[in-house]
């Protein structure tokens, strides 16, 4: 399968260039003309692309912020680019997260031997830590502890975080009331079993109150997370 290479250039010849380049070499590739833009491209193709090649002068915000927002939930490869050539621009772009920096006007064969590089580095590292999960504009950060739906931060209590992690570490299974309430509650609780629906709704009503939504019931079984219509 090819790789998704994601080009945020606000240049239109610069950027059909790049394109038409990656394309011959055989990528996929997405574009964007503004940092807005890149950001809500990154955020449809989450789990999609392989690499993003950023442009740091970028109308609406500018590349290092798209970097900067991009860092907080995801480590995908990163090549800044830009027309100064300035050590202290390449010291800020690696130090927020960049994983190489190329300065305009570059070589073509340059800049594709780095992104072979990188993609194979990213390759010998074997797949990324389940540190990140997502179920259609409904994600989960576990290093950060934090839920994000419609891209609007979600406050969930400590119970209500733990129930809605088991849901997504399972999505598309259905869980059963008893594995919910092990899972989330330990199987020396002693309380109430319906506990468990009480928790559901909580969670509906913080994460599930536009569509699609997500959490269903399974009658007389238990709850499964899924983006599909049930």
């Amino acid at each position: 399968m090819a790789n998704t290479i994601l080009v945020v250039e606000d240049e239109e010849a610069v950027s059909t260039y790049l394109t038409s380049e990656l394309q011959f070499e055989g990528y996929t590739v997405l574009n964007a003309t503004d940092g807005q833009a890149a950001l809500a491209t990154y955020e449809s193709h989450r789990g999609q692309l392989d690499l993003i090649l950023l442009d740091w002068m970028l109308p609406e915000l500018d590349g290092l912020e798209v970097l900067r927002r991009i860092r907080r939930h995801d480590d995908l490869p990163v090549i800044m680019m830009t027309a100064r050539d300035y050590v202290g621009d390449k010291v800020a772009g690696l130090d927020t997260g960049a994983d190489d920096y190329i300065t305009k006007p570059f070589d073509i064969e340059e800049l594709l031997a780095r992104i072979r590089v990188i993609l194979r580095h990213r390759d010998q590292r074997g797949p990324r830590p389940l540190d990140h999960l997502q179920v259609a504009d409904l994600s989960l950060d576990t290093t950060a502890r934090q839920v994000l739906r419609h891209n609007q931060l979600v406050q969930l209590t400590q119970r209500e975080y733990e129930l809605l992690l088991c849901l997504m570490q399972n999505a598309g299974q259905t869980m059963t009331r008893d594995a919910l309430l092990d899972a989330v509650w330990g199987v020396d609780f002693e309380g109430q079993p319906n506990i468990v629906d009480v928790y559901i709704r909580y969670l509906r009503h913080k994460v599930d109150q536009t569509a699609p939504q997500l959490i269903h019931t399974v009658r007389g079984v238990g709850y499964v997370l899924s983006a599909d219509v049930r």
